[in-house]
């Protein structure tokens, strides 16, 4: 399925489908109801896997993204185009101390 036809499924157009895809917009629960009915996919499809990294992630970051900080960066980052915005992310992890890429 095209995000042209996603779109015109749920009733929106197919920019709004890109927004979502790249996390420029967040999915409010009725539109996320909506996309997975229109792929015929319950809509725990979208949380498999959750509690297990939950799980796995429990450590002195589950905070960060409560960070007004972290989600400005979040926000610019995604800004970007696909070029810049994969150099930005070479250049932190090369940035970042070994312990903090794990």
């Amino acid at each position: 399925m095209t995000q042209q036809q996603l779109a015109q499924s749920v009733g929106i157009r197919f920019q709004q489908i890109q927004k979502y895809e790249s996390g420029a917009n967040r999915i409010s629960a009725s539109r996320l109801w909506d996309l997975a009915r229109a792929l015929e996919m319950p809509v725990s499809f979208f949380f498999d896997g959750l509690e297990s990294a939950k799980d796995q992630s429990a450590t002195a970051d589950d905070g960060l993204l409560q960070n007004k900080e972290t989600m400005d960066l979040i926000r610019a980052y995604y800004g970007l185009n696909e070029g810049p915005r994969r150099r930005l992310l070479e250049l932190a992890k090369a940035l970042s101390s070994p312990e903090q890429r794990m």
